[in-house]
């Protein structure tokens, strides 16, 4: 099944691609890479999902700020290559927490971002390599900041 035909069957629904916040490009294509920018938990209204995990978010509120990222992610994908089908495999994605000195559980809330991919892509093409590291603080007070690299077939 394709990546398009996996995710209307999921019954999902994507944010509008981000637009950038300052200097920079949200997705840059490098041959048959696409690298996309840290994006953040972009909800369809066009606000963002803020918090800091271990203070005012737990565990299950950053899981979903993560798989909302993801969305994001995905809208971005969408917009640059007209189709997510485009998408050969992942590559890279590094994860950033919003959290407490204290919070040790990065890598359960970016699994948000990660089990949405592997459901879009399946097993084999949406897991990738990852990062996933705590942070004092992210732009703006997001729950959380997601960058990815990814193979795409030519269009």
């Amino acid at each position: 099944m394709s990546a398009e035909a996996r995710f209307e069957q999921m019954g999902l629904s994507l944010p509008s691609a981000p637009k950038p916040m300052g200097v920079y490009k949200p997705i840059l294509m490098v041959d048959n890479l696409a690298y996309l920018s840290g994006h953040g938990p972009l909800l369809e209204d066009g606000s963002l999902i803020t918090g800091r995990l271990g203070e005012t978010m737990d565990l299950e509120a950053g899981y979903a700020a993560a798989r909302q990222t993801g969305l994001a992610l995905l809208a971005t994908l969408r917009n640059a290559l007209g189709s997510l089908d485009r998408v050969k495999r992942l590559v890279k994605t590094l994860g950033l927490v919003n959290c407490t000195a204290d919070f040790d559980q990065q890598p359960q809330v970016i699994n948000g971002c990660s089990e949405l991919f592997a459901e879009v892509f399946g097993m084999e093409n949406g897991v990738a390599v990852r990062s996933a590291l705590g942070s004092n603080a992210l732009p703006g007070g997001i729950a959380v900041e997601i960058e990815m690299i990814v193979e795409v077939r030519a269009g």
